[in-house]
């Protein structure tokens, strides 16, 4: 039985008003897209926030732990048909119309679910893991909704999403670390000679420098990879990517251009450079690549 258009469309209404409001970097890409994709896009994107915002409302360990089980439970109901709220009722259309397997929405909840029982990480393997659940799987959902013909789209959607990660955890060291969790790799600060006592301190001494100008180029080798993605999406959904990446890429300029200088500001972008590189990828998107499309 398919639910009245009216309820639908308000549950669209719904996951857009989420994006609008929560989604900053990210709704100036998805104002790139056609309408049908755009929506689908809001809707996946209102998911992610749901899955965080669940979580973030409880404040015990067990009512967080509670909260997931029912998101898990709520994504089961949604692929059996019976979608348990507007945002689900949207992912339910979403899911169907453009194939996507519900082991990704699952990741994503694994996801939030790591921030809860992991905050150190010993390795770059275990942070792929967790950069890949978070961010990764979201590019697997909006390549879907992209379209795609060519298998090899996949490799770079999650190489795409593993660049944007990193740069968030570059970016964001300091809160990070103000919530009590360190991204970088351990075995990375203990080879730079950078402790987590120093990070404490705020000393930006010339091993934290080495040491972030490794993540940086690291995050720069899966931008290259993951730009490999626009030539195998049509033209009318490779902008976004492309936006989001060309955003992302430009914070990463902004804290290479400061040496560094991560620990006492934020670095971020202006709503006029966001829509300034929003129109110029745009346009740039729409001119022909030289690699084969789809």
């Amino acid at each position: 039985m398919h639910p009245p258009s009216t309820d639908l469309e308000l549950a669209y209404e719904a996951c857009r008003t989420i994006t609008r409001r929560e989604a900053k970097n990210f709704y100036y890409a998805f104002l790139t897209l056609p309408a049908a994709k755009r929506r689908a896009i809001y809707a996946a994107y209102a998911f992610c926030r749901h899955c965080d915002d669940s979580v973030d409302e409880e404040t015990s360990a067990d009512a967080k732990m509670t909260a997931l089980a029912g998101l898990h439970a709520n994504l089961d109901d949604t692929y059996s048909g019976s979608p348990s709220s507007p945002i689900f009722l949207a992912l339910a259309d979403v899911a169907k119309q453009y194939d996507i397997p519900r082991d990704y929405f699952r990741e994503v909840i694994l996801g939030v679910e790591s921030d809860l029982v992991k905050d150190r990480f010993q390795n770059f393997d275990e942070l792929r893991e967790y950069c890949y659940r978070v961010a990764s799987v979201v590019g697997l959902i909006c390549l879907q909704i992209f379209g795609y013909k060519n298998e090899a789209a996949k490799e770079y959607a999650v190489d795409l999403g593993l660049a944007m990660q990193l740069t968030n955890i570059i970016r964001d060291v300091r809160e990070d670390l103000a919530m009590g969790r360190v991204y970088l790799p351990q075995d990375e600060m203990a080879r730079f000679g950078y402790s987590e006592e120093d990070l404490s301190n705020g000393v930006r001494n010339q091993a934290f420098r080495d040491l972030m100008k490794f993540q940086s180029q690291r995050a720069r080798d899966y931008f290259d990879r993951g730009f490999k993605l626009l030539p195998y999406l049509s033209r009318r959904s490779r902008a976004c990517p492309a936006v989001l990446g060309a955003l992302y890429s430009k914070v990463l300029d902004r804290i290479e251009a400061s040496d560094y200088d991560i620990l006492e500001s934020r670095v971020s972008l202006s709503k006029a450079e966001k829509i300034r590189i929003t129109a110029k990828t745009w346009l740039g998107s729409m001119l022909p690549l030289s690699a084969p499309l789809r």
